[in-house]
């Protein structure tokens, strides 16, 4: 069973780059974004305690997101494997996801992270923005400021995984199909 996370700041592309690689693997795609906004509109258990929460301007505590994600894997027993992306973002999460994963007689066999200038991942979200019309991808201020959050957070990430020897760099810089090629080069080595 091949595992994945995938890492990358805003902009990198990794939304993208899932798409691809989930039918290129048979992987199934699991996005803490959409199981919350799955979760939320559909007002299941969860989503009205995700949304308790939101309500109250408090981040959503791990250990719902956690069982959110726990729920997806159970949907989906015939997987060969899965592209976890967005989560985790905390070593508390990732030792979470270890642990649940390990019940289950399976583990991570690589996180995966897409590396770009802030420069160059800026001008993407920025011309993202223009086409979506969201607001905070079209505030310079904003973008920067969600960078400096993701390096505080993932930076212990990729130390975690590293430790393992389940962290890959791959330059996600390009066309997209250039970036594709070079994702499948890293996994086909892992998988190998």
């Amino acid at each position: 069973m091949t595992n994945i996370v995938l890492f990358g700041k805003p902009g990198a592309g990794k939304g993208t780059q899932a798409a691809f690689l989930k039918d290129k693997y048979n992987l199934v795609h699991i996005s803490t974004g959409d199981l919350f906004r799955y979760n939320i509109s559909n007002a299941t258990k969860l989503g009205k305690l995700a949304q308790s929460y939101i309500d109250r301007g408090d981040l959503v505590p791990d250990e719902v997101t956690i069982q959110m994600l726990q729920e997806e894997v159970e949907k989906n027993p015939e997987a060969e494997g899965f592209l976890f992306d967005g989560f985790p973002r905390t070593i508390a999460q990732a030792e979470a996801l270890d642990a649940f994963l390990e019940g289950k007689g399976m583990s991570i066999r690589a996180t995966v992270a897409l590396e770009a200038d802030d420069e160059v991942l800026v001008k993407r979200i920025v011309e993202r923005g223009k086409v979506s019309g969201r607001a905070d991808d079209q505030d310079e201020t904003k973008i920067r400021n969600r960078f400096v959050e993701y390096n505080e957070k993932t930076a212990p990430l990729m130390d975690y995984y590293k430790k393992q020897g389940k962290y890959h760099s791959v330059d996600g810089i390009g066309t997209i199909e250039e970036i594709t090629k070079r994702l499948s080069d890293t996994i086909d080595t892992i998988k190998g």
